[in-house]
């Protein structure tokens, strides 16, 4: 007998999409798993106005599959000169859902990040009085913290800080890492949340080290101690609402990762709710997948469940080695050459 599971159409609350050929790589693996996705304003330049994230979203639903039925939710990139009167404007505009704050200096393409909480007070005030979601990558900039460290040490100093200030200011701990986070997130009451990636729930910081140095599995923030993980899947498969979905899947061709210095980012839009449902099985929890997937983060965000459902077939798949770009580039995806062990049926199966 056929082994299946249908969900509430999954969203993914942090995915990077990317532009030209990346995107419609990884529009069309996203699109064909989730109803809804909020998609990562850290271009180079950044998209920092309302007026550019419809132009990107423009260029996302351009490079759909025909008959996608998909919508992207546009962040917009915090920057210190962010004006209030710009928030006013996201939060009046439906395809735009929060601002996300990057660190200056942190991770990929956030040059143009937040130096300083003080310069960026007016427009998390005005975030806070309008609804808008603050989604921040929680990591210290600091070179005197040690990376392992550095989300432990921003959530101390920064948004502890901040939550106490602003509690209004509704909050998401993008792709938690550490039993910290966790803890931050469990203590600091409705108006807090965290997305959980699946690579940071299915490996520690030993993959980048395993047999050698693995640029594949280098993401930021980094995995870390094995504590952390088991913390992690303990949070997401418990059925605690303030955690839920979102991938982090963030595509760099090949010889972006595997050179001299290497690029921060793990490509998992391939097989996203499929190693979700691996993760949750392993940990008994089958059955609240679809809170964690696909209820969840749309309650916190305000929005209406998707009506559409998706439903995944207990069949084992191999995962291709590589996705293949055009001009010789290609992008290795998470678990490259492995086998899955559930698989998204097509609609109408």
């Amino acid at each position: 007998m056929r082994e299946t599971l249908t969900l509430t159409r999954p969203d993914d609350w942090h995915v990077h999409l990317r532009q030209g050929a990346m995107l419609g790589l990884a529009a069309a693996h996203t699109a064909a798993r989730f109803g809804r996705a909020a998609v990562m304003p850290n271009l180079s330049p950044p998209v920092e106005t309302v007026a550019r994230a419809l132009d990107y979203r423009a260029e996302i639903m351009a490079a759909l599959p025909a008959g996608a039925e998909f919508n992207p939710m546009m962040s917009l990139y915090l920057t210190d000169h962010t004006a209030p009167d710009e928030v006013a404007a996201a939060a009046r505009c439906a395809h735009i859902i929060a601002y996300k704050l990057y660190p200056a200096g942190t991770t990929t393409h956030s040059e143009a990040g937040v130096t300083r909480i003080a310069p960026v007070m007016p427009a998390l005030e005005a975030m806070a009085g309008h609804g808008v979601v603050l989604q921040v990558h929680a990591e210290v900039r600091d070179p005197q913290v040690d990376v392992f460290d550095r989300e432990a040490v921003f959530i101390e100093q920064v948004l502890e800080p901040l939550h106490r200030e602003l509690p209004e200011l509704k909050i998401v701990v993008e792709h938690v890492t550490t039993e910290q986070g966790v803890d931050f997130v469990r203590h600091s009451g409705d108006h807090v949340a965290a997305t959980v990636t699946a690579h940071h729930l299915l490996f520690n910081r030993n993959q980048m080290f395993r047999g050698g140095l693995r640029p594949h599995a280098y993401c930021l923030p980094v995995a870390k101690r094995e504590r952390h993980r088991v913390a992690l899947v303990e949070a997401a498969t418990s059925g605690d609402r303030s955690f839920f979905l979102g991938t982090d899947s963030a595509p760099h061709r090949r010889r972006d990762k595997e050179s001299a210095c290497g690029c921060a980012g793990i490509y998992s839009a391939h097989a996203a709710v499929e190693l979700y449902a691996e993760i949750f099985e392993s940990a008994g929890a089958l059955d609240r997948l679809e809170g964690f997937a696909g209820h969840y983060g749309a309650d916190f965000y305000g929005l209406e469940r998707n009506r559409g459902r998706l439903t995944l077939e207990k069949k084992a798949r191999r995962v291709a080695p590589a996705y293949a770009l055009g001009g010789g580039d290609e992008v290795v995806p998470l678990r490259a050459g492995e086998t899955l062990t559930w698989s998204v049926l097509p609609p109408g199966h």
